[in-house]
C-alpha cells in the first residue's frame, strides 16, 4: 500500500487545524512535519511545542522529521509531544544507534533519512533498527525546490537492502514529488510519499493525494 504523507511545511502556518483537518478529509495517511534548527539546514521552522499543538487536533499520525543536528538532546520533547514517527539525518552529529534506540524506547518508530549527496550504503548498518528510511531528493531546508532524478536510484538500492535485511521497514522520499514523477518513485520501490507543494497548491486536494498513490478520486478542495 503506498501512504502520503503531505508536509505541512507547505501549509498555511495561521491556520494549520484548518489545514490538518483538510488532509484528514482527503485521505492523507500522515502529516508530515519539518524541524530545522537554523543549523543542519540553512533555515529555522518549528518545535516541540507546535508539535504537542497539533497533536490535539488532529488523529493523523504525525511523521516528524528533525532536520537538526543534535537530535538526541531533542527526542524526549518531541515524542512527549505527540510524534508517532521521528526521523534523525544519518549526516547529523547525533550518535545514530544510540538517537535511533532512544527514539524507541520512548515507543515511538524510527527512521533515517539520507541527504542527496550520501550513499545509501550509510543506511544499511541501521537497517534492523529501523521503521523507516527518508530518502531526499532535494537538499533539505526548503520547500518548493525540483526533484533530483539520482533519488530514484538510491530508491532502488535502498529498497533491494530493505527487502533483504528488514522487509517491514518503510521506503520515504521527500522533496519535489508530484503526481508526475511519483509512479516512478513507486517503482522505484517507495511505498510513503512527501509531498507539499502539489498538495497544497492543488485545486482538488483529494485528487490530487489519491493520484499520488495511484489513484483518480476526486471531491476535496
Amino acid at each position: 500500500m503506498i501512504q502520503v504523507s503531505p508536509s505541512i511545511l507547505s501549509a498555511d502556518f495561521a491556520n494549520l487545524e484548518r489545514d490538518l483537518a483538510m488532509l484528514a478529509e482527503c485521505g492523507a495517511d500522515m502529516a508530515h512535519v519539518d524541524v530545522m534548527d537554523g543549523h543542519f539546514v540553512p533555515n529555522l521552522t518549528i518545535g516541540a511545542p507546535v508539535v504537542k499543538a497539533l497533536r490535539k487536533v488532529t488523529a493523523l499520525p504525525l511523521d516528524v522529521h528533525l532536520m537538526i543536528s543534535e537530535p538526541h538532546k531533542y527526542i524526549e520533547d518531541f515524542a512527549k509531544a505527540g510524534a508517532d514517527f521521528l526521523t534523525i539525518h544519518v549526516e547529523c552529529d547525533s550518535p545514530i544507534a544510540e538517537t535511533l534506540e532512544l527514539i524507541r524506547s520512548h515507543g515511538v518508530k524510527a527512521a533515517l533519512s539520507v541527504k542527496p549527496n550520501t550513499p545509501a550504503s550509510a543506511i544499511e548498518p541501521y537497517l534492523p533498527m529501523l521503521d523507516m528510511v527518508l530518502v531526499m531528493s532535494v537538499e533539505p531546508g526548503f520547500g518548493g525546490q525540483s526533484f533530483i532524478p539520482s533519488a530514484l536510484e538510491k530508491s532502488a538500492q535502498l529498497r533491494e537492502m530493505i527487502d533483504r535485511i528488514n522487509p517491514s521497514c518503510l521506503l520515504e522520499i521527500d522533496g519535489g514529488v508530484s503526481e508526475e514523477n511519483a509512479p516512478d518513485c513507486i517503482r522505484a520501490g517507495v511505498n510513503v510519499i512527501v509531498a507539499g507543494s502539489a498538495v497544497f497548491r492543488s485545486d482538488d486536494r483529494k485528487k490530487t493525494i489519491s493520484a499520488l498513490r495511484g489513484g483518480l478520486e476526486s471531491g476535496c478542495n
